[in-house]
């Protein structure tokens, strides 16, 4: 089951730009997290971003952080991923997950801790993102 869906992948050269989103796929729903997370053939899923929805605090992976930008859209209900400077080593698959409750964050703060699958409950299909010349 798809519960959430991701779009706005595609190609680009090395130090372009894209931007995801992923909404809902059939009926609101309510989670304390969202995050972005990837695939690479042979690797683990990798959490990249994740945002506590009340108040929008963020994390980043070391390996995108001051390149990529998530954040919530109130109005149309989604979340985006702005993706600047892109790297080859960007490439693969792109998924949204929201957490089902509450999500961990980091003591004393509503910054997530980093994202880990386990925590998320609710996944879109993916969407593939590819950076080369």
């Amino acid at each position: 089951q798809v519960q959430l869906r991701e779009s706005g992948g595609g190609s680009v050269r090395p130090g372009g730009s894209l931007r995801l989103s992923c909404a809902p796929s059939a009926r609101r729903h309510s989670s304390t997290c969202m995050a972005w997370f990837r695939q690479t053939p042979g690797k683990e899923r990798e959490g990249i971003a994740g945002i506590y929805i009340d108040d929008g605090s963020t994390t980043y992976a070391d390996s995108v952080r001051g390149r990529f930008t998530i954040s919530e859209d109130k109005a149309k209900n989604t979340v985006e991923l702005q993706m600047d400077s892109l790297r080859p080593e960007d490439t693969g698959l792109y998924y949204c997950a929201a957490t089902v409750g509450g999500c961990s964050v980091v003591p004393g703060t509503t910054t997530p801790i980093h994202p880990v699958v386990s925590e998320y409950g609710r996944w879109g299909q993916g969407t593939q993102v590819t950076v080369s010349s």
